[in-house]
């Protein structure tokens, strides 16, 4: 079999057989009509070569996200637990600078594909939080209306995220976040 269109062919029939995407008896039918008799031993079964690189770089850039994201987790939760006052200012603009960061870059993965892109939005929301707390705590403590602001400006960006990158979690949590604000300021009128 010197063909390399055939062997191409028969690469992707023993994927289809291995990820059972053809029934079995249909895959053996393809392989021996297009192999022609010839030894298909020859060929890698388990995987075809033009997978092999796919499935590589797709596990890389898996384990990349994933150690980018507890990376940013971390910051994230030294930046609310450690209240030095000489690095408040500071952790607080790092904090924000990598929020941001991570809502670029999950905007980014969203739009290639859907695989970590939850995560990412998730993690960027609670970094968004996290700050706006952070800023409260340090620049506003005691003040309830800039908490109830920050706190709506938080739900209002993670309505418009839902809205704009038609993701329900976000529009479900902007939504409920500002009517539970509502809520709460209508009680406390009265």
């Amino acid at each position: 079999m010197t063909n390399p269109r055939k062997k191409i062919i028969l690469n992707e029939i023993l994927f289809w057989k291995q990820n059972k995407l053809l029934p079995e008896h249909y895959c053996d039918f393809l392989a021996a009509l297009y192999a022609e008799g010839a030894d298909l031993e020859e060929l890698d079964p388990v995987h075809p070569v033009h997978h092999k690189q796919a499935i590589i770089s797709l596990e890389k850039r898996k384990l990349i996200l994933l150690i980018v994201g507890m990376c940013i987790a971390t910051v994230a939760l030294l930046s609310i637990y450690f209240t030095i006052t000489s690095l408040t200012l500071i952790l607080t603009v790092i904090v924000g600078i990598v929020a941001l960061i991570l809502f670029i870059s999950a905007f980014r993965v969203a739009q290639k594909n859907n695989l970590l892109a939850p995560i990412f939005h998730l993690l960027a929301a609670v970094l968004l939080f996290s700050m706006s707390i952070r800023i409260y705590t340090t620049y506003f403590n005691g003040d309830n209306i800039a908490l109830f602001c920050l706190i709506a400006a938080n739900c209002g960006v993670w309505l418009w995220s839902g809205i704009k990158m038609k993701l329900l979690y976000f529009t479900v949590s902007g939504v409920l976040g500002l009517l539970a604000l509502i809520a709460y300021y209508i009680i406390n009128l009265s």
